[in-house]
């Protein structure tokens, strides 16, 4: 008689998201240096290449179905630098340098507030509201500061009438991503199923705003999205209280 033969179940990991979120990771160490060696808009650059990188690490495991333990916790590592380390020292080496303490502790409660996000968010996997995000997600923290770095030199406005615009920023995106503020996360939109023929056009239209001047729509559409939270937020208690009311 044969013996069966066991199971054996190979470890291993995943090669194809995890190339994706390597490159996201690869951005922010990018976006680090190249603000190191003066390169701001390259560093802003770099930022907004990671969150592209960081958007499509998530859909190309759930396409493949190769979602894993690792994946999600080396996506998480990738974020923390990605978008909290290197958004916090860009702006840092480019604004608060002369800031001293002040300019020191505004980066930080950014970074810290992508830290404290991004695990209260691994811990809230299985029961959040998918619809929603709890806090300010930290890629359009990281997209904030870089657009209003890329904004400010594409506009040629001093750094010293800037900084403390800046200061206000920094500190508000790092609050924001610990706040309970509910922000849209869009996992709700059908992107396989039919749109009308206008929505496209209006797609297209928006494609062609942001790529005409991306220095400053990029900067205007996340700040609305931080803007947004507070106001979805007031918006559903006050449907509450009205139902609790009625």
């Amino acid at each position: 008689m044969i013996p069966e033969k066991s199971t054996i179940r190979r470890r291993g990991i995943y090669l194809l998201p995890n190339l994706f979120t390597t490159g996201a990771l690869f951005a922010g160490f990018y976006a680090i240096t190249s603000a190191m060696g003066g390169q701001f808009v390259t560093a802003t650059v770099a930022i907004f290449a990671a969150m592209i990188l960081d958007g499509l690490d998530g859909r190309v495991a759930r396409l493949t179905n190769t979602q894993s333990e690792f994946g999600a916790q080396y996506d998480s590592l990738s974020d923390m630098v990605s978008f909290g380390a290197a958004p916090a020292l860009v702006m840092y080496l480019w604004a608060f340098s002369s800031l001293g303490k002040l300019g020191l502790c505004a980066a930080f409660i950014h970074m810290a507030g992508g830290a404290l996000r991004l695990a209260r968010f691994n811990t809230q996997l299985t029961s959040a509201d998918k619809r929603y995000f709890q806090g300010l997600p930290s890629p359009a923290a990281a997209a904030i500061l870089a657009g209003f770095i890329w904004f400010s030199i594409e506009h040629d406005y001093p750094v010293e009438i800037v900084k403390y615009i800046a200061i206000a920023l920094t500190i508000t995106t790092g609050l924001l991503m610990v706040s309970n503020f509910r922000y849209s996360s869009f996992k709700e939109i059908d992107l396989k199923g039919k749109v009308p023929f206008f929505v496209a056009i209006a797609v297209m239209l928006a494609i062609a705003f942001v790529m005409a001047q991306p220095q400053t729509m990029l900067f205007l559409l996340f700040l609305g999205y931080a803007i947004s939270g507070p106001v979805v937020t007031l918006v559903i208690r006050k449907r509450r209280l009205h139902g609790r009311k009625s």
